[in-house]
């Protein structure tokens, strides 16, 4: 398997699933897909998730995975990046080259409306789970190997500032920042 054949997967899985921005039920048609694939496959799969999750783990990205989220921790910041993956090759593409993208996204105004995270922690252990599925043994030692980068020193600033963030990330902060003037003016 490569990197192409691995993104022809979860357009697969999309196409199968009734709601292909729900990061959950592509993972599970995902993970059935692969298992049927031979062992040495799937192990590949493995490597190009997390050469995925390396080249997604950029300081803007985690910002916007912030406002969104209304904070994100370490693993919080891993799940996000892993329902991104679920969304297929172009949308994670163009969201970690730009990640103010997300703001167009329906599914991201969609949980902004509904106030729900967006995070897909069952991505991370799709190939694990297929392999086990499919040889009835975990994921042989030391298959899959990853390096994150440095972080973009020219992000390096609190993600609580939030004149920072509607600064660099405008669509989004104000697609957040509308949503809590209307949750503001809802009576109870």
């Amino acid at each position: 398997m490569d990197t192409q054949q691995f993104w022809t997967l979860i357009e697969e899985a999309r196409s199968q699933v009734p709601t292909p921005d729900n990061g959950d039920a592509v993972v599970e048609r995902a993970t059935t897909l692969l298992a049927l694939r031979p062992a040495q496959e799937i192990v590949a799969a493995q490597q190009i998730l997390w050469a995925l999750m390396a080249d997604s783990y950029r300081a803007p990205l985690w910002g916007a995975a912030y406002v969104i989220n209304g904070g994100c921790s370490d693993d919080g910041f891993d799940y996000f990046r892993g329902w991104l993956i679920t969304q297929g090759r172009g949308t994670f593409e163009r969201v970690i080259t730009d990640p103010d993208t997300l703001a167009a996204l329906p599914v991201v105004r969609t949980s902004a409306a509904d106030g729900l995270d967006i995070e897909c922690e069952d991505a991370l252990g799709m190939a694990w789970n297929a392999h086990r599925t499919s040889t009835g043994v975990d994921l042989p030692d030391g298959s899959f190997t990853y390096r994150y980068p440095e972080l973009d020193l020219e992000w390096d600033f609190d993600f609580e500032d939030g004149d920072e963030l509607s600064r660099r990330l405008p669509r989004l902060t104000e697609l957040y920042t509308e949503q809590d003037r209307a949750d503001a003016s809802t009576p109870l």
